[in-house]
């Protein structure tokens, strides 16, 4: 795994999951555009404007039994290639050539989430029990297109 990847799938849904594959979308300050959230007092919000999540992590959660695809758990950004583990708060990614994010927090798994996950268990994806295997938000430094196929790549800080 590297500093720069790719984005495999841009999803979006009128509210909830899954969210479905658009083959480009443009990122506003408060998400996507067209996307939209069930409960807005929970999900959405310039700093949760994005949720993001790894395609490993999605492969790996699939091999354990969980029937879990990209989109499925409401992330809009399915990644492949980060070092997953490196995605904290604070990080910053440029997605594609225009979109640039900082990661905001990890992601609280919603029981929405439990049809995906054997025996109902969807605190499998919870940071505080499973580190690293959050879905990730992120707020909006810069706006602009993103497309599956788009590189990602983590932005160095900048020099003091």
């Amino acid at each position: 795994m590297s500093q720069t990847g790719t984005i495999v799938q841009v999803s979006v849904s009128r509210g909830g999951v899954p969210k479905l594959p658009v083959g480009e979308a443009t990122v506003t300050p408060l998400g996507i555009d067209g996307d939209g959230h069930d409960h807005p007092d929970i999900h959405g919000g310039p700093e949760r404007a994005l949720c993001i999540y790894a395609l490993e992590r999605i492969e790996a959660l699939a091999a354990e039994g969980h029937d879990i695809a990209p989109g499925h758990t409401g992330e809009n950004i399915t990644t492949r290639g980060l070092d997953w583990d490196r995605i904290v708060p604070g990080l910053r990614l440029r997605l594609g050539p225009e979109v640039e994010v900082e990661i905001t927090r990890f992601t609280t798994p919603c029981k929405t989430n439990a049809r995906w996950f054997k025996g109902g268990d969807f605190n499998r994806m919870h940071h505080n029990l499973f580190p690293g295997w959050s879905r990730a938000y992120a707020r909006i430094i810069t706006t602009g297109v993103v497309r599956p196929g788009d590189s990602v790549e983590i932005v160095p800080p900048a020099s003091p």
